[in-house]
């Protein structure tokens, strides 16, 4: 084997390894929002395609497979790889698949990706082992002991796949430029393996829907997305005098900038909590979700604290959103809610979490009665906690009903849990925005009975 051949074999499987790596990356983000980052649903992912993926070494040891075909059918491999990024990482097909599955009655997150995983990520992985197993059998015709090499380059390109992929290219340049830099490397190592012009018409056919699906002008003009990073993928779409910021393609915040007016629960928690506060003293406010920047909008007496996970979000609000900066008595930081609350010593006379943005999935960290302790002891005495929350109004569901007893085995007393807008607790689907709040006042715990009711004094007692 001359040093040329050898050169392209193992590039080929360098090249390999970091696609297998960034395509799983990319798909793990493109999921997250939808299904979650849980380690259910992770371990499902990468069961899925380590599974796939061992299968396809074990068949491309086949003595079915001729030596004079390799080529051919590495470039093939090549090409459907190509293809199958293209369509199970593009943003748009993502949503519109998760549109159907909700449409058709299937709204759990485990369920939905397992259905993903085998439609999506079975044959890519496959070919991924094979095309593995089929280079290395090419440098094992002329050297057998390439071996080390063979296992170390295919590393050395995960590796590298998996720290550019997260590192730089998802958050400076885009989980959409993210994907065409897939499909195009998957096409490059086809045509470097047969390099003829069926092979570069094939590419090319492949390349266009790519780049016309992912760019950013189509993505910014056709569905409104400004961001598309590592975290987020935020568009806002104007409807008349409405913006409607969106998030990983689920609705966030709502403005009118005529009227003034916004989602419903938040003109709720405005008009009844915020923009009735005393004006005896400046009082500080924590937001835990900043979405839109809505809560507290046209408040520039009290200090608040926005606090969210994705960078842009300030930007995108002030430009496109909004359409106007912020006040000064509003300042935003950049990190994880409950990592926030940890590393803060701070007391707060009102605390918003507004992170739960719908029904089916939520951020598992943020429901358990740990991360609800953390933010009660960052709430000042005589302040106020509200947690909104989407979910059936009638607890018709395990989730409703268990959510509900932690955040009362957390806040036992001077609790009230408010419906936002009509809803018909005997339909099958109940689903509201749901205001779970918390009055820090001193509670002893005593109740009513029969033989001591001494409700004439305590109406008098503060």
């Amino acid at each position: 084997m001359n040093k040329k051949l050898r050169a392209w074999l193992v590039f080929l499987i360098f090249l390999n390894g970091y696609i297998s790596l960034s395509l799983e990356l990319v798909v793990l983000r493109q999921l997250s929002f939808w299904v979650g980052s849980s380690a259910v649903i992770t371990s499902i992912i990468m069961g899925t395609f380590l599974g796939f993926m061992s299968l396809g070494y074990f068949m491309g040891e086949s003595k079915k497979i001729a030596s004079k075909n390799i080529r051919n059918i590495l470039c093939v491999s090549f090409l459907i790889i190509a293809a199958l990024a293209l369509f199970a990482a593009s943003f748009p097909f993502v949503l519109k698949y998760f549109i159907w599955l909700y449409q058709w009655g299937m709204t759990s997150s485990v369920i939905q990706t397992f259905i993903y995983s085998f439609v999506f990520l079975s044959v890519g992985p496959f070919l991924f082992g094979f095309n593995t197993t089929l280079l290395s059998r090419c440098l094992h015709r002329y050297n057998t002991n390439y071996t080390g090499s063979i296992m170390a380059w295919d590393t050395i390109g995960s590796v590298l796949g998996s720290l550019l992929t997260t590192l730089i290219l998802m958050p400076f340049v885009g989980v959409n430029n993210t994907v065409m830099l897939i499909v195009l490397l998957a096409s490059v190592a086809a045509i470097i393996t047969r390099p003829r012009w069926w092979t570069i018409l094939i590419s090319i056919a492949i390349m266009v829907p790519t780049f016309m699906v992912n760019n950013n002008t189509v993505q910014r003009d056709r569905y409104g997305i400004l961001v598309n990073n590592a975290n987020s993928t935020i568009s806002v779409l104007q409807n008349g005098d409405t913006r409607i910021l969106s998030m990983n393609g689920l609705p966030m915040s709502v403005y009118n900038s005529r009227s003034g007016s916004m989602a419903e629960y938040i003109d709720y928690i405005n008009n009844n909590f915020i923009y009735t506060m005393p004006r005896d003293r400046v009082r500080r406010i924590l937001v835990l979700g900043a979405g839109g920047f809505t809560a507290g909008l046209d408040d520039t007496y009290n200090e608040y604290t926005f606090v969210d996970i994705e960078h842009t979000l300030q930007d995108v609000s002030e430009r496109y959103f909004l359409g106007r900066p912020l006040t000064d008595n509003k300042k935003f930081v950049v990190q994880d809610a409950s990592q926030f609350l940890k590393n803060t010593a701070e007391q707060y006379d009102m605390i918003l979490i507004d992170v739960y943005s719908n029904s089916f999935q939520v951020p598992e960290g943020f429901i358990t009665a740990e991360f609800m302790q953390r933010a009660k002891s960052r709430v000042a005495p005589g302040g106020i906690l509200l947690m909104n929350v989407i979910t059936s109004m009638s607890f018709q569901d395990k989730y409703a009903q268990v959510f509900d007893n932690t955040f009362h085995t957390v806040f036992p007393y001077n609790t009230q849990r408010q419906v936002i807008g009509f809803v018909n607790p005997w339909a099958p689907d109940s689903i509201a925005n749901i205001i779970y709040i918390w009055y820090n006042r001193e509670n002893d715990g005593r109740i009513y009975t029969i033989n001591k009711t001494p409700v004439i004094y305590d109406r008098y007692i503060k």
